[in-house]
């Protein structure tokens, strides 16, 4: 069993790279079926934001899924894996987990410590779950990533400092203006975003917002709780006039306004500057459009060098979760050790269930003048004599599968009863169970329930059947 992320975020892809890889949301069910279908993936979760796209994936062959899961990427986009690959990263094992860690608790963000990516990460993993794309490991992986996450913002002051990209888009837009006292805004997008957007504005000043949405009954409920305007799709071009700052956050597969749509409007507006934040990924503003005159376009990479400056005092607080991450890690490699103790005791007790079973027919055969009640007692008090030899060697193994030292301690065990024998029957027996959930239109109900296999698959990862 192995534990891998591939993904690529905004320090290793520029944002027209970024924008060419995120699923959209009502395709991410597809996609999640697509990805579970592929070769070696046994769990899956697809994390997208405006400034990530990652495929976190448990494998039951690790250096095969460094082709099958680029591949999927190049299937579902129809890009090269040569238009990409270089853009990519991947962890594996430890990396990855650390890393899920430090992306759920913001320190991965360009936002340092920012809260909005631990709600992302909480719905890829419940829409992950409700697919049935989740079993054992991520099941208790994420859930203990966003119980840290939800620790760490507590327990700390990261949270402290109002650090966001839509914060950071208002106090670019103080560099222009100075400040937003009579100012028009106009927001185009009606989703969280925008909305945090708008609660900056107003603490800054700002006297009239205009809510362009698409769903004109979403701009009115947003508009509402800001006493702003809410205003159409089809009357955005109109009300451009009026506006001295522009801010799009949308989830619009194509540019939602372009150069040309905007230049007659700039002839009305007899050379006011227009600042036009765009924080949408994929962009939302032609990036043509800061080439007119009085137009002070920034997308959302603009936004890093005002980012660092806010973030000094957060890097303070981060440390303090990194320690806190360190520690959620030796849990969990704790519980997998532990994950991998339960076939191996399940062997130990098939192995000594066998070898009763023939002691008895073969007492039976020598002793055939016995009595059933006799026979009931003999098998009785031999096996309590298995069950008492048993008992110590197994509390012990579990004792030990916990220590630092556990994957050898599984070895020496396994190596000591001669269990290799019958472990690798439970693997194979396990794969094809595994083979037949992914490829019958019916697999049998212990086909479909993975999850109790997988502690079988555990052993992958210890490598108990590892033979001299």
């Amino acid at each position: 069993m192995h534990i891998v992320v591939v993904g690529l975020n905004y320090r290793t892809a520029p944002v027209e790279i970024r924008e060419r890889f995120t699923f959209s949301e009502q395709d991410l069910p597809l996609a999640l079926s697509k990805l579970k279908e592929t070769k070696s993936i046994l769990e899956c979760v697809i994390v997208g934001t405006c400034n990530r796209t990652e495929i976190y994936a448990v494998v039951d062959r690790e250096n095969l899924c460094k082709h099958y899961i680029p591949g999927f990427i190049q299937s579902w986009f129809g890009i090269p894996k040569e238009e990409f690959s270089k853009h990519l990263y991947m962890y594996e094992h430890e990396k990855a987990i650390e890393h899920l860690f430090r992306v759920t608790s913001g320190l991965d963000s360009m936002v340092i410590g920012e809260t909005q990516i631990l709600g992302q990460i909480r719905d890829a993993f419940l829409l992950s779950q409700s697919l049935k794309a989740t079993g054992t490991f991520f099941n208790t992986l994420f859930k203990q990533a966003i119980t840290l996450a939800k620790k760490a913002h507590s327990e700390t002051g990261i949270g402290e400092n109002p650090v966001s990209v839509s914060y950071a888009a208002v106090e670019l837009g103080k560099r222009i203006f100075g400040v937003y006292v009579g100012k028009t805004v106009m927001i185009i997008g009606a989703g969280k975003m925008s909305e945090l957007t708008v609660k900056h504005l107003y603490a800054n000043g700002a006297s009239k917002v205009i809510v362009v949405n698409r769903t004109y009954e979403r701009a009115v409920e947003l508009a509402k709780k800001f006493n702003g305007i809410p205003c159409s799709s089809e009357q955005m071009l109109e009300r451009l006039e009026e506006a001295d700052i522009v801010i799009s956050s949308t989830g619009a597969p194509g540019y939602v306004l372009t150069r040309d749509q905007l230049q007659p409007i700039l002839q009305k507006r007899k050379s006011r500057p227009l600042f036009m934040m765009d924080i949408a990924v994929p962009r939302d503003l032609d990036p043509q459009i800061s080439d007119l005159s009085n137009v002070f376009l920034y997308d959302i990479d603009d936004l890093e060098a005002i980012v660092a400056n806010h973030l000094q005092e957060r890097r303070k607080e981060a440390a303090k979760i990194e320690e806190m991450i360190q520690v959620e890690m030796t849990l969990f490699e704790q519980w997998t050790k532990t994950l991998g103790v339960s076939p191996v005791i399940q062997a130990l007790q098939t192995k000594a269930n066998q070898m009763h079973e023939e002691t008895m027919e073969s007492l039976l055969k020598k002793l055939p003048e016995l009595e059933d009640r006799e026979i009931v007692l003999i098998r009785k008090l031999t096996k309590s004599m298995v069950n008492q030899m048993l008992r110590d060697p197994i509390l012990r193994i579990k004792e030990m599968a916990g220590e630092r030292h556990g994957d050898e301690a599984l070895k020496h065990f396994t190596k000591v009863f001669a269990l290799e024998d019958v472990l690798e029957q439970q693997l194979n027996a396990a794969e094809l169970l595994a083979a037949e959930a992914k490829t019958s239109e019916q697999p049998s109900e212990q086909a479909r329930n993975l999850d109790e296999l997988l502690p079988v698959f555990a052993l992958k990862r210890v490598d108990a059947l590892a033979r001299p």
